[in-house]
């Protein structure tokens, strides 16, 4: 496939991305303010996920790179107050749950269980804690140059970082890479304080267990964030505008996913919009609207998680100084080679179109820096897995069915329950299924849905099916060991080109 790859960007000139090629806040952080008056190969604003890959990555292919980040601690959102904690709280409060649910089913009791909220976020704290220093590590190892400020363009190739230490120093470069990421959006006429109303980032840090807890948005993290505080003994009620939660997921999927979390005990308020707040008193009072118009109710809570989307990052860093071009909501413009119209100047990550999400970004890192190297990179948007960590998970690549029917082209679907699944009635987890879509000329894979306790994982093996443009057969061909939870995708191949076994 590399041969494959270096071939078209032989005859291309380059190797373009997909048709939609084209999750983190601003960060500039670093180990010391370092003066950067040399001249750097490759400078990157932004240590997150796309920007500390990137600056790794760089460096290993031997250009001399600097990082700037204005946190203090690498990781960018997703490692500080994103994805990562999330994980944390999302797997404690499971542990909780199933203690206090599961536990018996299996002849494990227990005379009572306590929630310890100021151990459970400990733990997190220092998970977050040892990985930020692990890239720190990374950092020293790669000998990449870290600057810990806040960094604004006054050139194409000059940044001016105004250093966590109180002093300024200026960093050149012949390629400057924004990797800034993105912020929460905010709702009009909703303002965060952190305490009663918060951003993702306050719902991580609560000082106690609200008694009702509102979330405005169904998308990955208020589902999320939901799950935790849901588990936890939190009243969680889900305000939508939409007609549907997670609007990138697959309809069917979408709707055996909703009523899961509603047997959860999460309540949906979809087709609704929220026109007024009240924090006058102890609570949050909001006032709701049918999207479509008419009356007026209120609906109450301890706590209400704003999480409507989030926006890029892009304000502050002097790119209409040096003229970068952005789109109506801030995306900064770039071509195949993540290049802007700015020679010199790049952006990857949650600045640019296509998914916010950690994972990309990384892609997105290493793809530019092995453009810039004089080598050929890379990232398929369409190829690009997206998960939400709720139990059950649910995790996709490819298309959903509804844009396979919007192509228009002739298909095949493929299911197989977890229910028929060895393992997965082993240990009592058998929830969900596996769904593939696959062309029904070629049997080429075009899309797989699974929704399981670790969708997640399993996602992988289509990740690669997709990118080698696998048949469903080739997947049903592989041995899969058993007993395993990898078998219920084996068998979805199966019955996608012929029939199952095991139901």
């Amino acid at each position: 496939m590399a041969m494959a790859m270096a071939k078209l960007a032989k005859r291309n000139g380059y190797f373009l991305l997909s048709s939609q090629s084209i999750r983190y806040s601003l960060s500039l952080r670093g180990f010391a303010s370092t003066s950067g008056s040399d001249e750097n190969d490759v400078v990157i604003i932004g240590g997150g996920p796309g920007g500390y890959v990137a600056a790794i990555k760089a460096s290993q292919l031997g250009l001399k790179t600097t990082c700037i980040e204005k946190r203090g601690t690498l990781g960018g959102t997703c490692l500080n107050v994103g994805c990562i904690p999330s994980k944390a709280l999302l797997h404690s409060s499971h542990m909780y749950h199933e203690a206090k649910h599961s536990f018996a089913n299996h002849g494990v009791k227990l005379s009572s269980v306590e929630v310890d909220l100021p151990a459970m976020l400990a733990q997190k704290d220092k998970a977050v804690s040892n990985l930020t220093k692990g890239i720190e590590g990374l950092f020293k190892k790669n000998k990449v140059n870290y600057v810990k400020g806040y960094g604004k363009f006054v050139s194409p190739s000059e940044v001016s970082v105004d250093t966590i230490d109180g002093g300024n120093t200026v960093v050149k470069g012949k390629h400057i890479i924004v990797a800034t990421g993105s912020d929460v959006k905010s709702l009009p006429g909703v303002t965060i304080d952190e305490k009663k109303i918060v951003s993702s980032t306050g719902a991580l840090a609560l000082s106690e267990i609200p008694k009702r807890f509102v979330v405005i948005g169904a998308g990955y993290i208020g589902l999320e964030m939901g799950s935790v505080w849901g588990r936890l003994g939190s009243e969680v009620t889900v305000v939508e505008f939409a007609s549907e939660i997670v609007p990138t997921m697959d309809a069917e999927i979408r709707k055996q996913f909703q009523r899961s979390l509603e047997k959860q005990g999460m309540k949906f308020k979809l087709k609704t919009k929220v026109v007024g707040v009240d924090t006058s008193g102890d609570g949050v009072k909001l006032a709701l609207e049918p999207a479509a118009g008419g009356d007026q109710t209120i609906l109450e809570a301890d706590v209400v998680l704003v999480s409507a989307g989030r926006t890029p990052f892009t304000s502050g860093l002097g790119l209409d100084k040096i003229g970068v071009e952005t789109d109506k909501v801030g995306r900064i413009l770039v071509n195949e080679r993540f290049a802007t119209n700015v020679s010199g100047v790049y952006a990857i990550g949650d600045v640019i179109p296509g998914p916010m999400l950690a994972h990309k970004a990384e892609e997105d890192g290493v793809a530019c820096v092995e453009f810039i190297a004089g080598k050929v990179g890379h990232v398929d948007y369409d190829k690009v897995p997206g998960v939400v960590y709720t139990n059950p998970e649910v995790a996709y690549v490819g298309k959903t069915e509804e844009q396979v029917k919007a192509l228009g082209v002739e298909y095949r679907v493929g299911k197989f329950p977890f229910m028929a699944n060895s393992r997965a009635k082993a240990i009592d987890n058998a929830e969900g299924l596996v769904k593939i879509l696959a062309e029904k000329e070629t049997d080429k894979i075009l899309g797989v849905h699974i929704m399981a306790s670790n969708a997640g994982e399993l996602i992988h093996e289509a990740a690669i099916a997709l990118q080698y443009d696998a048949s469903s057969e080739d997947i049903a061909r592989v041995c899969h060991a058993h007993p395993t939870m990898s078998e219920a995708v084996k068998e979805a191949a199966m019955a996608t080109y012929d029939k199952p076994i095991h139901i």
